[in-house]
């Protein structure tokens, strides 16, 4: 997950239409206001349930259903400062994008989401309209991959932090991991590349449109019908691309001890986005291989196995390497990216 500071067959389809925006006007007051229960009232009175839920918020813990009897989970914490500014995203914003990076793991183990716990620390002068609207957020996201948020926790802090722990189902098949590629399996990818990056290099510099590119920053679109969809294909080895698709690669290329390669003819680079590469004096290429966090799809196949028009091939898998790794048309990529929090540069 990158720090905030530092159309094509490609793009994701959603499984279903979500609100844009919040669903209730701005609320008076702060949380030290509200107090803890009734924050928590006015967080769970925004809710809404799928049938998997068989006990939701209000309780000592929440039922999700599991016919498949293993379930799946992720969790991810998003720190404000770090990974979202207040005068870049609204918490409607923070919400969609908190839920949407959680939700992508899920899907990215070829299961279906189910269901999503928020984890919220809020300071206590915090305007009460903000942590509503994010759960509007989060709400609405979990509902375009028709799953809920079943309960969670607030807690006072000094700053805010959001986290998101979510759940899912295999449904009888088996997980698709990153260790699964295998010699002559191609390089597939659904959803978005670069376009995260580039909207943070346009509010960087203090704009605010090309509007598409600084929305795919605020508030991902992964595809989610993807994962499970690609496990039916018989994919082999999978992962969202949330720190880069160079580094994502990297994790699959490790695990799986193969090297793979990119062709980067292959990957979209839109009119658009080379623009705004022109105009800030970047490379769109090194947002489209490094960028992370539009949280797209990508997974290997069996070369015989047809792909729907949405997935689009831009590599394949050479062979067992004793020295796994990525490279761009035959050779390593220079600043390959990848996120490390506790790197020397993660402050910077």
């Amino acid at each position: 997950m990158r720090d905030v500071n530092g159309s094509t067959a490609s793009e994701p389809t959603p499984a279903m239409e979500a609100p844009h925006g919040p669903a209730r006007g701005r609320m008076p007051g702060t949380v030290g206001a509200l107090g803890e229960f009734g924050l928590i009232r006015e967080l769970t009175s925004r809710l809404t349930t799928t049938p998997a839920v068989r006990i939701g918020p209000g309780d000592d813990a929440a039922v999700v259903a599991a016919p498949d009897r293993r379930v799946v989970a992720s969790t991810d914490i998003l720190l404000e400062g770090r990974h979202f500014r207040r005068d870049w995203s609204t918490a409607y914003d923070v919400g969609r994008k908190a839920a949407a990076q959680n939700l992508a793991d899920i899907a990215a183990m070829g299961a279906v989401p189910t269901a999503l716990l928020l984890g919220l620390i809020v300071p206590v002068d915090l305007p009460a309209n903000w942590p509503t609207e994010l759960m509007d957020g989060i709400r609405d996201e979990a509902q375009v991959a028709a799953s809920a948020v079943v309960g969670g926790d607030v807690v006072r802090g000094d700053s805010i932090a959001v986290s998101i722990t979510a759940l899912g189902d295999l449904r009888n098949r088996e997980p698709v991991t990153r260790s699964g590629a295998r010699a002559g399996d191609v390089v597939a990818v659904t959803g978005w590349l670069g376009w995260s990056a580039a909207g943070h290099a346009v509010l960087s510099r203090g704009f605010r449109s090309p509007r598409a590119f600084v929305e795919a920053h605020r508030r991902p679109e992964p595809p989610y019908h993807a994962g499970p969809a690609a496990a039916g294909l018989g994919a082999t080895a999978m992962t969202d691309v949330s720190d880069g698709l160079v580094a994502d690669l990297g994790h699959i290329a490790e695990a799986s001890k193969v090297r793979i390669d990119i062709r980067s003819a292959d990957l979209d680079v839109p009119a658009q986005m080379a623009d705004i590469g022109q105009a800030v004096g970047v490379d769109p290429l090194q947002w489209v291989l490094t960028g992370g966090e539009d949280h797209a799809i990508v997974a290997t196949f069996p070369r015989e196995q047809k792909l729907p028009a949405r997935w689009r091939v831009i590599g394949s898998v050479q062979g067992a390497s004793a020295r796994p790794q990525v490279t761009v048309d035959g050779a390593p990529w220079a600043n390959a990216g990848g996120w490390d929090h506790f790197s020397p540069d993660a402050d910077r």
